[in-house]
């Protein structure tokens, strides 16, 4: 695994998406009582920005059309299949580090 900082975890809201570009590919993070995820920032229905959508528990509504995805795994609650990516995040003192390799 190759990890990378992303942001400190105070640049994280909790229970708000943000956006990043981590080696040429869109991530949306999350930052939930339960942690932090990473999942494709561009929802797998027509590119919508995910880290955008409201966020729920675990689930992300994407605001362009209303597909829902799992932030802890990218699957899509309707049709139950994995659709977006989704990182591993490590938490290193005050640090989110991601690897999207």
């Amino acid at each position: 695994m190759s990890f990378q900082r992303l942001c400190l975890l105070e640049d994280l809201e909790l229970n708000r998406g943000k956006e990043f570009l981590v080696a040429d590919k869109i991530v949306a993070a999350f930052r939930t009582n339960e942690g932090v995820f990473a999942v494709d920032g561009m929802c797998a229905h027509q590119g919508g920005p995910v880290a955008q959508g409201e966020l729920q528990g675990k689930c992300v509504t994407c605001p362009w059309h209303g597909w829902q995805y799992d932030i802890s795994t990218g699957v899509n609650l309707l049709s139950q299949k994995k659709m977006l990516a989704n990182y591993p995040i490590e938490i290193r003192s005050d640090e989110v580090w991601i690897d999207v390799a």
